[in-house]
């Protein structure tokens, strides 16, 4: 960890590719730039446990790239609370870091969209990228049999990336129904490399069935899980394996963005030509302004970057990229949106909401997210309606109302750091 200034010119929350594009846009000014993560390393989910033998070409020129400029990396802090203006609060593995900045940019990145369903709580049923995160950090599957399912081009990098590990693909569900599907590969041929990226991937999964129109309906097994029984059509049938890796497209990390105050458009940051949000001195670059993938992180991070340290000549010059790249997030949306039949997988007494233990019955009974928490308390644990919440706005149209700290479940030394620093803020204003 380098040297922590005591105040930041430009503080990057995320070390993901958009955090890491951010900062080095930003520290090529000669700006002091301090990048906070949860992770033990940059370079986020699609990264991790490659920055010391990144395995494409640019994972290696962005960890170079990162390595030629100044900046602090204020590893395995989570941010929990923004307690005064210009200051946030990060959980470390071994205290509180108290982070004071000039500019503030969020590169918070996404998460796996769950859908309820019967036996979905059931051990060894995971994320997609879950399950990939936990093979990265060492989990063996060499041998395990696993099935594939959701929907997103996720699923295919990770039944790529299981099967390079010895697991046993037995197939790919994909909820969408092969005319989009069809759409999206024709529309592949304006982008070279993901027409290339998908080709490699299809290439590897040689063998592996692809079946489109497909998703989990139960999974089952006796204290852990031993098959997932699919639907495809009027067809269902069962499948033994050992794991399920599943997970509906992404879900944009807009929690910090709303604690500070940043205006929400359909689900997603709002922000200008600059990735500026609504809030002065704060972008946001990333999957927090809609799922657009690899490339479209890496630009924005730049544009981000750029604009916060006043280069503004370095940011245009982006500008166009960024507009193609947006106009193929657009093209995922569409082609990965969810069904209606995913509304009705979940029986009555599915459980929707894991941490307070509400299944969908007692869901049903209530009006808007709001009620639900206050009847059901769903939203209210640990995960802090991070998988609940999606699912209800989903199956209900339901939408978070609000943002409280603490964002993640922290010690009682950080809440009452958090007072403290609030109680601070205000005495400078006043004076």
């Amino acid at each position: 960890m380098a040297d922590i200034p005591q105040v930041f010119d430009v503080l990057v929350v995320g070390a993901g590719p958009a955090g890491m594009a951010a900062a080095w846009a930003a520290a090529s000014s000669g700006a002091s730039v301090g990048v906070v993560d949860d992770n033990p390393s940059p370079g986020g989910q699609i990264w991790r446990s490659e920055s010391a033998h990144p395995s494409t070409p640019e994972a290696v020129e962005w960890y170079r790239r990162i390595s030629s400029v100044k900046i602090a990396f204020v590893h395995g802090a989570k941010v929990v609370d923004h307690p005064a203006e210009g200051v946030l609060l990060a959980e470390t593995w071994d205290g509180v870091s108290e982070l004071r900045y000039r500019k503030l940019i969020l590169a918070t990145g996404a998460r796996e969209r769950f859908l309820p369903f019967p036996g979905w709580t059931l051990p060894n049923v995971m994320g997609a990228g879950g399950l990939q995160a936990l093979v990265k950090s060492g989990l063996p599957v060499a041998g395990k049999r696993v099935v594939v399912a959701g929907s997103g081009p996720l699923l295919l990098a990770v039944a790529a990336y299981l099967k390079k590990h010895g697991a046993a693909v037995m197939l790919i569900a994909e909820q969408a129904p092969w005319q989009r599907l069809a759409w999206f590969a024709a529309a592949l041929l304006a982008r070279p490399a993901k027409a290339m990226q998908t080709i490699r991937l299809k290439r590897e999964l040689g063998g592996v069935p692809y079946l489109t129109s497909c998703w989990p309906v139960a999974a089952e097994g006796e204290g852990k899980l031993e098959r997932v029984t699919l639907r495809r059509g009027k067809k269902t049938w069962s499948v033994a394996c050992d794991y399920i890796a599943c997970g509906f497209h992404l879900v944009p990390n807009t929690e910090l963005a709303e604690l500070l105050g940043c205006a929400i458009e359909n689900g997603c940051v709002r922000v200008d030509q600059w990735q500026q949000t609504s809030r002065e001195a704060v972008y946001c670059a990333g999957e927090p302004t809609g799922i657009g993938g690899l490339e479209l992180s890496l630009v924005e991070g730049q544009i981000a970057g750029f604009a916060a340290t006043d280069q503004k000549k370095s940011a245009r010059a982006l500008i166009v990229e960024r507009k193609a790249c947006r106009r193929f997030a657009r093209q995922l949306d569409r082609t990965f949106a969810l069904r209606e039949e995913l509304k009705s997988l979940a029986a009555p007494d599915t459980i929707v909401c894991r941490c307070e233990d509400v299944p969908l019955a007692r869901l049903r009974e209530n009006d808007s997210w709001r009620a639900a928490k206050l009847e059901t308390r769903c939203g209210m644990g640990p995960c802090q309606g991070r998988v609940c919440g999606s699912a209800t706005e989903f199956l209900f149209g339901w939408r978070a109302e609000s943002v409280r700290p603490p964002l993640f479940p922290a010690r009682v030394e950080v809440l009452a750091m958090a007072e403290a620093a609030a109680q601070s803020g205000d005495t400078n204003r006043a004076a």
